[in-house]
């Protein structure tokens, strides 16, 4: 089994395909647009971005999502479930991390916010509070409440979650 970098993003897993309906790339690509024009400045660029910010708010009712355009997210991003999830803005996501439904990444008691590496699977209805490091090609199990460091390839389960090392 190849095995999916935590480093070189993937792009070919944001890639819309048409026909299908994958509202969650479309929000994606409307991300990624919209933090393109904002670092190309310029007078057409100006004028792009009002339609870019309409069709972010739209993919995001229809997602049901909260991931604001100026949010940290590596490539390679997959939502194959885009409902319910919230992104921090301030919130760092490495390349090629899979997140499911119902995931919250923010705030907690521990000051700061989450900086999660590459290729990290997140379940769902997880949640990642608070100024903590999760290592590349970890899992964070569905409904884990984590709110301190997971180390790299161990997965995370429970309320509070508690990292396994994969033997």
């Amino acid at each position: 089994m190849e095995m999916i970098s935590a480093t070189q993003p993937d792009w070919r897993r944001e890639k819309i395909v048409p026909g299908r309906y994958e509202p969650a790339k479309y929000l994606l690509a409307s991300i990624r647009r919209y933090q393109r024009l904002k670092s190309m400045g310029g007078i057409i660029s100006k004028m792009q971005i009002p339609l870019t910010v309409f069709l972010h708010r739209f993919w995001s009712a229809v997602c049901g999502a909260d991931i604001p355009l100026n949010s940290k997210i590596a490539g390679g991003l997959l939502l194959p479930h885009p409902n319910g999830i919230v992104i921090h803005p301030d919130a760092v996501i490495g390349p090629n991390c899979l997140i499911f439904q119902q995931v919250t990444i923010g705030n907690g008691s521990k000051p700061g916010l989450p900086v999660i590496g590459g290729h990290v699977d997140i379940g769902a209805g997880a949640k990642v509070l608070g100024g903590l490091a999760v290592g590349a090609h970890a899992r964070i199990g569905a409904n884990a409440v984590v709110i301190s460091d997971v180390p790299e390839n161990a997965t995370a389960v429970g309320i509070p979650a508690v990292a396994m090392r994969q033997g």
